[in-house]
């Protein structure tokens, strides 16, 4: 990890794929990630984790399963949310977005039943804990 500033708009420019995040810092034992999103994600869920996004530009909308039923939450640029810990959620974006994460180091993008998918995730889901950032 970097011991300098970094730009988070140089970050998402060193890298074109959707849905596949790249580390930028960690601060204790979480990574900071950044992402480029289009399009649905999966219905995932993190057991034991909130997972924390900041939208940086665009609008993200998560669709979430809550004991009540279902919503979604918009978010336009500028805007953070966080998906409580066992929360089935579904990030997805019409235009794109460019998102920053927190998650606990190691966190599956895809969430903690990857299995459920029988090794069937859409082509355009990267299941990663989360690429190194490349300096830009």
């Amino acid at each position: 990890m970097s011991h300098e500033p970094i730009a988070l708009r140089q970050a998402l420019a060193s890298f074109d794929a959707l849905w596949s995040p790249r580390i930028v810092t960690r601060v204790n034992d979480y990574d900071v990630r950044v992402a480029k999103v289009e399009g649905e994600h999966v219905w995932h869920v993190h057991e034991h984790t909130d997972e924390f996004f900041l939208v940086v530009d665009g609008e993200l909308r998560i669709a979430l399963r809550e004991p009540v039923g279902e919503r979604t939450v918009t978010l336009p640029t500028g805007s953070v949310f966080t998906v409580p810990r066992g929360t089935e959620h579904r990030p997805s974006s019409a235009s794109g977005a460019s998102i920053l994460m927190f998650e606990p180091t190691g966190t599956l993008t895809v969430g903690d039943r990857a299995d459920r998918y029988g090794g069937e995730l859409p082509d355009h889901v990267d299941a990663t804990t989360g690429h190194p950032l490349v300096a830009p």
